[in-house]
């Protein structure tokens, strides 16, 4: 196994950084401050950097196929157009409550956005609100799954056919088999992370149909085989990572992205919710889907 090399790049600092994409057509990278409402963007082989900004909170975003992206906002999805520097307000999923907002999501690969809630300061006893909602390009909204406290790290087995979410709260990532219509099937225990101390935040597929999911309480990163095994772990340079992707010419390198003081986590390390690049890992990402052009 090769040496690795973690290297913060640029100095941005994210109170939450969040979503981060490979736009491997114009060989940029784009992520965001969930609370900072930032859209971030680096030109990784130039160093131009920019930042877009949108109401606050962002949940998450995909590229999409005609340009701009897609983003889950609080309640609803909306657009943006990069160029005009525009926000275009979409679809809601019909509810409205303080303590409810979308949070992490991800492009599906039939051109769908899939993202889930987070609801905070919620009782013991309280049943979650919301669940994993997708959008397609009609603007139509699909309810997917009820009972999530915190959706993190959706992403999809290589082939597309298996579909995986973390509950956070929960310390547990699921399996869903997926197909381009119809419900989820077959939910299945994929992982339990509270021998690990931490529930999972971000995660993505890599070429070999191993997840890479963000132990967000420890400071690590983790490798899980197709059965769930947990093969390999990464040790961050500071405390709360958050969520990754692989990205760059090759897709061989992992960025990962952090907090520096969110509503729950705070890390005064003085790297903290800077973006960073993972190399030497010895494997490969692949290209993210976009949201098809409606």
């Amino acid at each position: 196994m090769s040496a690795i090399r973690i290297m913060r790049l640029g100095a941005t600092k994210d109170q939450l950084g969040e979503s981060p994409v490979w736009d491997e057509r114009r060989k940029r990278f784009f992520w965001i401050d969930a609370l900072a409402g930032l859209i971030r963007m680096r030109d990784l082989a130039t160093g131009m950097a920019d930042a877009f900004s949108v109401p606050a909170p962002i949940g998450s975003m995909a590229l999409r196929e005609d340009g701009g992206a897609v983003l889950a906002m609080r309640h609803g999805f909306a657009s943006y157009d990069f160029d005009k520097r525009t926000l275009i307000e979409g679809p809601s999923i019909g509810l409205d409550h303080p303590k409810l907002r979308l949070n992490d999501g991800k492009a599906d690969p039939h051109g769908r956005f899939l993202a889930g809630t987070m609801h905070s300061d919620r009782a013991q006893d309280e049943t979650p609100l919301g669940g994993l909602y997708r959008l397609d390009a009609t603007g139509a909204v699909e309810l997917l799954e009820t009972d999530l406290a915190v959706s993190n790290g959706p992403c999809f087995s290589p082939d597309g056919r298996t579909f995986y979410l973390a509950d956070s709260a929960r310390r547990m990532i699921w399996a869903y088999d997926y197909r381009a219509e119809g419900p989820l099937a077959n939910k299945r225990v994929f992982v339990k992370t509270e021998a690990q101390q931490s529930g999972c935040d971000g995660g993505t597929i890599d070429s070999e149909g191993y997840l890479w999911s963000v132990l967000v309480r420890i400071g690590k990163i983790a490798r899980f085989a197709p059965d769930g095994t947990m093969v390999r772990t990464i040790d961050m340079p500071i405390r709360h990572p958050t969520s990754l992707t692989f990205g760059g010419p090759d897709l061989d390198v992992l960025y990962v992205t952090s907090i520096s003081r969110s509503h729950a986590l705070a890390d005064d390390h003085p790297d903290a919710g800077g973006l960073f690049a993972v190399e030497g890992l010895g494997v490969r990402g692949l290209p993210a889907h976009r949201f098809a052009s409606g």
